[in-house]
């Protein structure tokens, strides 16, 4: 599954929300870890929020295809480690990548079975605000992730599902239910293979 939508928007946020719940969609929840050539913030872990690399080693990685997808996003580089992701698979768990719409597409190509999610904020100006609010960008690093958001809009009919973020439980609640009706499409289920006995035919 991939989820996207502008910064800000309160995608982490969510998908939180959505794996705190005590349902089976969220148990089979699993959030992907990107690796990103960034600094981290004061608050994020290694090993647990991101994997922060320098660009040599990023560089490395992507050569070697260990990355399922990788794109650049305010002069710095984020990827999806491709094992992981696919340990996670074998093992029946719904991988989640919090990614950007160049990873996106990226992913649409290479696994046509992913679905595609694009979180939307209940107006621009809450977008803003959100921002606003996080205090830890100066004006022009905000001022650039809008100029990307608006960019990013384009990609929309792209996406299968999109969810806006008005209220958090209400969009945690949207992203699992697209999930358990996902896991119940007859395509994933294998249930059109099934020969069912209906009894003698008259």
């Amino acid at each position: 599954m991939v989820l996207s939508g502008p910064s800000g928007v309160g995608k982490g946020t969510v998908l939180d929300a959505a794996m705190a719940c005590n349902t089976e969609a969220a148990k089979r929840l699993r959030r992907s870890i990107s690796v990103t050539t960034r600094s981290h913030r004061p608050e994020e872990r290694d090993g647990e929020d991101y994997f922060f690399c320098t660009p040599r080693r990023f560089a490395s990685m992507v050569r070697r295809g260990e990355l399922l997808e990788h794109a650049t996003y305010l002069d710095h580089r984020y990827g999806t480690p491709r094992e992981w992701v696919d340990q996670q698979l074998a093992a029946g768990y719904d991988v989640v990548l919090e990614i950007e719409v160049e990873g996106a597409m990226q992913v649409r190509r290479c696994c046509p079975k992913a679905v595609l999610i694009y979180m939307l904020p209940p107006s621009w100006r809450a977008l803003k605000q959100r921002l606003a609010k996080r205090r830890s960008e100066s004006e022009e690093v905000q001022r650039r992730r809008l100029e990307v958001a608006r960019r990013e809009m384009s990609y929309l009919k792209r996406y299968h599902y999109v969810i806006t973020n008005d209220r958090i439980p209400r969009a945690a609640s949207e992203l699992l239910a697209i999930l358990s009706a996902e896991r119940a499409r007859v395509a994933r289920t294998g249930a059109d293979r099934l020969r069912l006995s209906l009894g003698p035919s008259a």
